[in-house]
């Protein structure tokens, strides 16, 4: 979500050498592309939901319905919709400590899947008890029950980690401040876009007028960087490799 479609254009095409083309909602979408594939949506409709600028990891679900209903048993927040949307249904959400996420009941292409080719390499939530948000998540999404298309779930280092179809698709790590005035502590949810250099991506973003608000490093998914565009948008590019998965089934959730 921004407030300056054409923008936010000229900030990600200088920073991930993106390109960009229409969407079917209208006007005020467009689709991200790299490398012929899209990657992800772009929507000029921050100031029209009064909601801030930033990146939103959606979950692909079977029922909005159902899933919007699960988020209210469990004591979290649905805070738009289930609206129809082009040819599918979506909603946002907030989890029960506040990180924001959506989801989607309908058809997903291929080139949209976490950790597989140019799409988005990776998601983590940052929450205050990494357990207590798994136990939310799976049953939300039907994570770690066995059922056809779903994620299995491990524990590692005091983490939970998330695989769809053997990739390692989402980290979830506690420690989040709800209170804290830096966003990067709070419990939310941060996207990470794939680029060849790290550095060179962030002397991109600061050249397009954004910020660096983590530098350069490494981390346990490989070379990161942590940065805000021009209106706000936090995220996190990296080079960081993906299991390669074999299956050809699209996983629920992610």
């Amino acid at each position: 979500m921004t407030r300056d479609l054409e923008a936010a254009q000229h900030f990600y095409g200088a920073v991930l050498g993106w390109t960009f083309r229409p969407g079917s909602l209208g006007p005020e979408f467009c689709v991200a592309v790299a490398d012929g594939v899209p990657v992800a949506g772009i929507g000029a409709l921050a100031q029209t939901m009064g909601v801030p600028v930033a990146w939103t990891a959606y979950f692909a679900v079977d029922s909005a319905d159902v899933t919007a209903a699960r988020i209210r048993e469990r004591g979290a927040t649905v805070a738009v919709g289930p609206l129809s949307i082009g040819r599918g249904r979506a909603a946002l959400a907030a989890d029960p400590d506040g990180a924001v996420f959506g989801f989607w009941e309908g058809s997903v292409l291929s080139g949209w899947q976490v950790g597989r080719g140019k799409a988005p390499a990776w998601l983590e939530l940052r929450s205050r008890d990494a357990f207590a948000s798994a136990i939310f998540y799976g049953q939300v999404f039907d994570w770690a029950t066995g059922k056809p298309g779903g994620c299995e779930v491990e524990y590692e280092d005091e983490a939970v980690i998330v695989k769809a179809a053997g990739r390692m698709v989402a980290g979830l790590r506690g420690g989040a401040v709800e209170t804290d005035p830096d966003p990067q502590v709070r419990p939310r949810w941060h996207v990470y876009f794939r680029v060849d250099d790290v550095e060179a991506a962030a002397e991109a973003a600061v050249a397009a007028g954004g910020t660096v608000t983590v530098p350069p490093g490494d981390s346990y998914i490989g070379r990161v960087a942590t940065m805000r565009d021009p209106q706000g948008g936090l995220f996190t590019v990296t080079t960081g490799a993906v299991e390669v998965s074999t299956s050809s089934v699209a996983p629920r959730g992610i």
